[in-house]
């Protein structure tokens, strides 16, 4: 709300409401084709790493599950919930509620892994306000994933103690859930189609607002956008993805405006393609008739 209140403040109401009625039915029909990729790509994403976990998860039940939950992302506070509620539907319909947690925690965070390497070259290589940090971002991240690595290999493999149990449950789903050799595989390409849909999508939604800087300048501001959604202080999706996308259209030569409107059409892309998930959601919620009741 605060993010929101001081855009609001800065930009006024207009570019919100003047990218709501620039949308038209082109950009919705493809946002729709492209949420179906991208919805089918997360499910199977998923299916994978529960499988790997010892949960079983058919793609057709994985799908409903994953449409519900961008529905839900997209419409409540936090942009998570949504995420929460498939992990611990989906646990308890497996019976086992932790190993069900653990799969969407660890889909979720592949997700963002594969997403964050591949912004950070994409960004090394076309020109962006956060070009010049770029090195030093590379270089914590190497920092840190040596420190993973070697900290996974220091895992004591007895002690009786909550933190080494944790500590060896987390290095076994990473193995079996994650790296798995008909894992792994899976995983990154499946992760890579989600992001790539939603590149697609911010492009829509940047050529829907009236934005027609070339794709090259585009697509790195479009990243940055993106990488605010990670941040769990939305309100029904708005928020950190529109402050960021107006400051990295203000910075790299394009306005505020634009950036907001980019965001605002995104957001109302989005919800438009997640809403096979309130059919979902619905259908969940109205009573199953027996056969032996049909009139």
């Amino acid at each position: 709300m605060v993010v929101l209140a001081a855009l609001v403040a800065a930009v006024g109401t207009g570019p919100f409401l003047a990218g709501l009625r620039l949308i038209d039915a082109p950009a919705l029909a493809a946002a729709l084709g492209i949420g179906v990729v991208t919805t089918v790509c997360c499910a199977w994403r998923w299916s994978l790493v529960a499988g790997g976990l010892g949960v079983r998860l058919p793609m057709r039940a994985a799908v409903a599950h994953c449409y519900r939950a961008v529905f839900l992302n997209s419409t409540l506070p936090g942009g998570v919930l949504g995420d929460v509620h498939r992990a611990v539907r989906h646990g308890r319909d497996a019976g086992d509620l932790a190993r069900g947690v653990r799969a969407v925690v660890w889909e979720r965070t592949a997700g963002q892994v594969v997403q964050l390497v591949i912004a950070v070259a994409v960004l090394a290589a076309f020109p962006s306000p956060v070009r010049p940090y770029l090195p030093a971002v590379a270089a914590v991240g190497a920092v840190a994933a040596v420190a993973l690595v070697l900290a996974a290999r220091a895992v004591p493999r007895s002690g009786a103690s909550r933190l080494a149990r944790a500590a060896r449950t987390a290095v076994a789903d990473v193995r079996s859930g994650l790296l798995a050799r008909r894992t792994w595989a899976g995983v990154v390409i499946a992760s890579t189609l989600v992001f790539a849909g939603h590149l697609a999508t911010f492009m829509v939604a940047a050529r829907t607002a009236g934005t027609d800087a070339p794709l090259s300048r585009l697509l790195p501001l479009t990243l940055l956008a993106l990488l605010a959604m990670a941040l769990p202080l939305n309100v029904g999706g708005f928020g950190p993805r529109e402050g960021v996308a107006a400051w990295a259209f203000a910075a790299a030569g394009l306005t505020a405006a634009q950036g907001v409107a980019t965001g605002t059409v995104y957001g109302a892309l989005v919800l438009v393609a997640s809403l096979p998930g309130a059919v979902v959601l619905l259908a969940r919620r109205l009573p199953r008739r027996e056969p032996g009741n049909c009139r």
